[in-house]
C-alpha cells in the first residue's frame, strides 16, 4: 500500500513543502527513511514506534519505506515525526485519506504520543497559504504563531489520537483564532523610559536623531556615565512595527525556535545586547545548518553591543557586511543561505582602558600608547559605519539630586514617528528604502541638496578632521534626519553643523 502525506520544513527564514511518501509491503518487519534525513529524522524511527504502541495502536508487521522528497534537499529536526507517523497508518487504512489530500502535518511525538512544539510554524503556515493548502496540524504550543496567517485553519492537536480522529472525521475541533488587531493593541509596553535618565541631554538629543533617522550610534563616556541605561531606552522612541515587519521579525524567532509560545507575534522592536565573549557564528548566524545569529533576531530593532573594544576584532569585522547590506549571507559547501539583519547598532564604550580619559573627577591611569591600542580594536572602516559619535560625560551630582524629570520617551516619540512619516512618504517609490540612513548615493544627490554656506562648512570639516568619503555621505544623511525632525525642506548650515559634532569625537579620540 502506498500513501503520501504533505509536510513543510524552513530553509532560511522561508519554508519549503515536503511529501512524506510511505509505501508497505509484506516482507520482513522494517521501518527505512530515505530522502537525506539527518540523525535527528532517522531517529524518528524509534519516537514513532514508541508513540504509536502507547496510543494504543498496533504497527503493521511489514516492510515500511519512508521517502521525504524533494530528495536532494537534507531534511532536519524532529518536525517529521507526525506525517511520518500519519503516512504509514495511512498505508495501512488505518487512517482515512480524503483529508490527507487537503492537510499539511508538522509535529515531534513524544514516546506516549503527545505532539512537541516545533520551530518554524509561521513561515511554514504562509506557505500552507501559498499553496492554497486548507488545514494546518501542528502541536497546540506552537498553534498561536501560525494562527497570525489568515486563510489557513490552524489545528493545535495534542496528540496522536487526536490526529486520528481529525482525519477519520471522528471529532470536530475547532481551528485556532488569533486577532491580529487585538495583538497589535498591546505594543510598546516599555517599563523604560528617558524621563528615568538624569541629564545627558545631548546624548538624548543624539539618541532621537539616531531613531528617527535609524542611524547607528556609538556613545563613549567613563564608567556609570549612563551609556546602558539610556541604550536600554532607545527601543521606547522608535516607531511602531508595521504589520509586515512584525512577520519578518517573527519567522527569524520562528525559524530559530525562541518565539515564546503564547506570543502570536513580535509587536515591539526587538532589544539585543550580545555578551562581549560572542563568537561571530553566534553574532552573524552559522552552523553546518545555518541558523540565524543576533543580528538577524535584532531585525527591525537595535543590536546594543557595551563595552565595544573588548569584542574580539574578528567578531566586529563580520558586522561590516550586514551594516552595509541589511542581510547575512552564510555559504556552506551544499547550499548558501541569506537572513534578514536590518538593525540599528547601539554601541558603548569607555574612552581607555581604565575608562576615565574623559572624567573631569577622576585620574585616568593610562597612558597615551595604552589608550591608542585600546582605541584601535575598532577598525577606521567599523567606526565609518557609525553615522553618530557621542561622548557621554559623567552625570554631575546636581542633575542627579535634581528632582526634575526629564522628557517622557512617549513625547520623543511622537517626534520620531512625524520625522519617519516624512522620509515614507520621501521614499514611498523606493522598495528598498524605509529611513534616511538607507540612502546611497544616488538618493543622496536627489534628497540633500546643500546650499553655498553649507558645502563651505562641510568642506572646511572634511580638510580640518581628514573625514573619509563615507564619513561625509554619513554627516549629509543625518543632517537629513535633523532637517526632517524640524520639519524643514532644506538642509540648512545649522543642520549640517550639528551633524558634524556627531562624526569628530572618534577623530579627537584618536588623536587626529
Amino acid at each position: 500500500m502506498f500513501s503520501k502525506v504533505f509536510s513543510a520544513s524552513t530553509f532560511g527564514i522561508d519554508a519549503y513543502k515536503v511529501e512524506v511518501e510511505t509505501h508497505c509491503e509484506k516482507q520482513l518487519p522494517s521501518v527505512t527513511i530515505v530522502g537525506l534525513p539527518d540523525n535527528a529524522v532517522k531517529e524518528s524511527r524509534e519516537r514513532i514506534i514508541a508513540a504509536l504502541k502507547n496510543s494504543g495502536i498496533e504497527l503493521p508487521h511489514r516492510k515500511i519505506t519512508v521517502n521525504l522528497a524533494p530528495a536532494d534537499i537534507k531534511k532536519e529536526g524532529s518536525a517529521f515525526d507526525l506525517p511520518i507517523a500519519v503516512g504509514i497508518l495511512a498505508s495501512n487504512e488505518v487512517v482515512q485519506t480524503e483529508k490527507l489530500e487537503e492537510t499539511l502535518l508538522l509535529g515531534e511525538l513524544s514516546l506516549d504520543g503527545t505532539l512537541r512544539k516545533v520551530k518554524g510554524g509561521l513561515p511554514i503556515a504562509v506557505e500552507v497559504k501559498k499553496l492554497g493548502i486548507k488545514n494546518f496540524i501542528i502541536p497546540k504550543d506552537s498553534a498561536k504563531e501560525a494562527s497570525i496567517v489568515e486563510g489557513v485553519n490552524v489545528y493545535g492537536l495534542e496528540n496522536l489520537n487526536e490526529v486520528v480522529k481529525f482525519l477519520n472525521s471522528e471529532n470536530h475541533f475547532e481551528p485556532v483564532y488569533t486577532d491580529k488587531d487585538e495583538v497589535f493593541s498591546q505594543v510598546n509596553t516599555y517599563h523604560l523610559d528617558f524621563s528615568d535618565v538624569k541629564g545627558q541631554e545631548n546624548v538624548k538629543r543624539a539618541l532621537e536623531i539616531a531613531a528617527a533617522g535609524g542611524h547607528n550610534i556609538l556613545m563613549i563616556g567613563p564608567p556609570g556615565s549612563g551609556k546602558t541605561m539610556l541604550a536600554k531606552r532607545l527601543p521606547a522612541i522608535l516607531p511602531p512595527l508595521t504589520f509586515d515587519e512584525a512577520l519578518e521579525t517573527t519567522k527569524i524567532h520562528s525559524v530559530a525556535g525562541i518565539l515564546q509560545k503564547e506570543k502570536a507575534l513580535i509587536t515591539e522592536r526587538p532589544f539585543r545586547s550580545p555578551h562581549h565573549t560572542v563568537s561571530d557564528a553566534a553574532l552573524i548566524g552559522g552552523g553546518s545548518i545555518p541558523r540565524p545569529g543576533e543580528v538577524s533576531f535584532a531585525h527591525h530593532g537595535v543590536l546594543f553591543l557595551d563595552e565595544l573594544p573588548e569584542f574580539k576584532k574578528n567578531v566586529l569585522e563580520v558586522l561590516r557586511q550586514p551594516l552595509e547590506d541589511y542581510k547575512v549571507t552564510i555559504s556552506r559547501s551544499k547550499m548558501s543561505l541569506e537572513f534578514p539583519a536590518n538593525f540599528m547598532l547601539a554601541a558603548a564604550m569607555n574612552p581607555c582602558p581604565c575608562g576615565y580619559f574623559t572624567d573631569p573627577t577622576k585620574e585616568c591611569t593610562c597612558n597615551t600608547a595604552q589608550i591608542q591600542k585600546y582605541m584601535a580594536r575598532i577598525s577606521g572602516p567599523l567606526l565609518d559605519r557609525i553615522d553618530i559619535h557621542i561622548e557621554v560625560p559623567a552625570v554631575k551630582f546636581k542633575e542627579l539630586a535634581s528632582s526634575s524629570t526629564g522628557e517622557k520617551s512617549e513625547e520623543i516619540r511622537k517626534r520620531v514617528i512625524a520625522a519617519r512619516k516624512i522620509q515614507h512618504q520621501r521614499f514611498e517609490e523606493m522598495k528598498h528604502i524605509f529611513c534616511n540612513a538607507d540612502m546611497a548615493t544616488k538618493e543622496i544627490r536627489k534628497f540633500c541638496k546643500l546650499d553655498s554656506a553649507s558645502e563651505e562648512l562641510l568642506k572646511m570639516a572634511m580638510t580640518r578632521l581628514g573625514l573619509s568619503a563615507r564619513a561625509y555621505d554619513r554627516i549629509i544623511k543625518v543632517s537629513r534626519t535633523i532637517a526632517d525632525l524640524e520639519n524643514s525642506e532644506n538642509i540648512l548650515s545649522q543642520h549640517i553643523s550639528e551633524a558634524i559634532q556627531y562624526r569628530t569625537l572618534d577623530r579627537e579620540l584618536w588623536g587626529h
